[in-house]
């Protein structure tokens, strides 16, 4: 008997020997999302990546996760190290990685992974503020915004103002700087991402290209008559103390949201964080145009801020897991609660549709329907690829000029139309 039970463990544990192992679960593919969000933004994309990685960990075949990186909290050292994704504005290239980093076209990106990824779905404002010279688009425009100006509610009650009726011109917004300064406000009026606003954006409101051809070679024309003259105007308000300059990026919305200012332009999702302070009377109004110039379109505005970018991602798996979550940040139902959330503009007519349907406001969907629904005007606008980043700084170097009363406006503008030039000539630099 006891050699019957002997002989039988011996053939239990050589058949165990023998089985194959159980296979070994597929590890997840890691997805590292750089960003700089914060409050609400931070808060919605945290809730749809999570929702995303539970919708990866049901993949039988292993999927991947998104992890969130908050560039506030990685060294100097770090930030060199490339994530594979980043949601940045192109004017913080630098801030984000010390560097303006390569990075993969999205919709190369998108046929690695194999995921429907249709440009004509999208808004053709949108697809031109993310697009190279072939029209393709080089990342998503998640995170973008319009051109507004803001205004402090009790700031024009105690100027005599009325906020029922904002400033239309920057002949009218001159009479209510005047009047808020005289009532004792020291920064009647500041600005954020001043190159995007105060001079792209009074450009294409106006008519006047940013880009022209000179022969073959394109050429930027920032220093078109409107220009000069809407420069010359902010520097006579700066000498009378209408106008703070804060700096070239978003410093001042802190200025406004403290308080310190009563009047910025600056980008319209900030009144998504505005908005819900009670103690802050926040008013909103389109950006200010010249009604003194032929054919002036006031709605003609440009679209613009971060987009999510596809970065370190070299292999096939991770392009494939990040196709994936770029078609789940597509659905018009994650749309929807991204722009209720944060503020920022729908990417599709799909996504509107879904938000009228959730009950958003009519009359801001119909307006943004019928301005991002607009034609591309290329020459209205710099491509993207990190040049226009440069062009952008370019600029604001030579405006510090200006606020220093070193040269005047036309100079300015002149001279960065030719330090910019070999900017502009050169080719963005996807990976390939």
């Amino acid at each position: 008997m006891k050699r019957f039970a002997a002989s039988l463990l011996l053939v239990v544990a050589t058949a165990a020997l023998a089985a194959p192992a159980p296979p070994v679960p597929p590890v997840p593919q890691e997805i590292v999302l750089r960003h700089g969000l914060s409050g609400a933004p931070l808060d919605a994309l945290a809730t749809l990546v999570l929702r995303f990685n539970d919708q990866e960990a049901k993949l039988k075949s292993g999927g991947g996760r998104i992890s969130l990186e908050d560039v506030q909290g990685i060294s100097g050292s770090e930030r060199a190290r490339l994530p594979h994704l980043a949601l940045f504005d192109q004017d913080d290239a630098l801030t984000m990685f010390d560097t303006r980093p390569r990075f993969r076209p999205l919709h190369q990106v998108m046929a690695v992974g194999r995921e429907r990824f249709d440009a004509r779905l999208f808004y053709p404002q949108m697809i031109d503020a993310v697009d190279d010279l072939a029209g393709k688009m080089q990342a998503l425009p998640l995170a973008l915004s319009l051109p507004a100006l803001f205004f402090n509610k009790a700031a024009f009650a105690r100027a005599g103002l009325n906020s029922a009726v904002p400033p239309k011109t920057w002949w009218e917004l001159q009479e209510a700087a005047g009047a808020l300064r005289e009532a004792g406000f020291k920064c009647p009026l500041t600005s954020s991402r001043f190159a995007w606003v105060h001079v792209e954006n009074v450009a294409a409101q106006h008519g006047e290209p940013l880009v022209v051809k000179n022969g073959k070679l394109d050429q930027l024309a920032l220093n078109n008559m409107v220009n000069v003259k809407h420069l010359a105007l902010l520097t006579s308000w700066q000498k009378s103390l209408y106008f703070i300059y804060s700096g070239p990026g978003s410093e001042g919305d802190e200025r406004f949201a403290k308080g310190e200012c009563a009047m910025l332009t600056g980008e319209s999702s900030l009144y998504a964080r505005l908005a819900k302070n009670p103690e802050f009377p926040l008013g909103i109004a389109a950006l200010p145009h010249y009604d003194d110039v032929y054919g002036v379109r006031a709605t003609n505005v440009l679209p613009d801020g971060a987009a999510l970018w596809v970065l370190a991602a070299d292999k096939k798996p991770e392009q494939q897991v990040i196709a994936r979550f770029i078609s789940f940040l597509l659905k018009p139902e994650i749309q929807r609660e991204w722009v209720r959330a944060t503020g920022f503009l729908p990417m599709s007519s799909a996504a509107v549709q879904a938000l009228r349907e959730s009950g958003a406001n009519p009359v801001l969907l119909d307006r943004a329907d019928q301005r991002l629904s607009m034609a591309k005007r290329d020459a209205a606008r710099t491509r993207s690829g990190f040049g226009k980043s440069r062009i952008r700084a370019i600029l604001n170097e030579e405006v510090e000029f200006v606020w220093g009363n070193q040269k005047p406006a036309k100079e300015a503008l002149d001279t960065a139309v030719r330090r910019a030039a070999p900017v502009l000539a050169a080719p963005a630099v996807p990976l390939r």
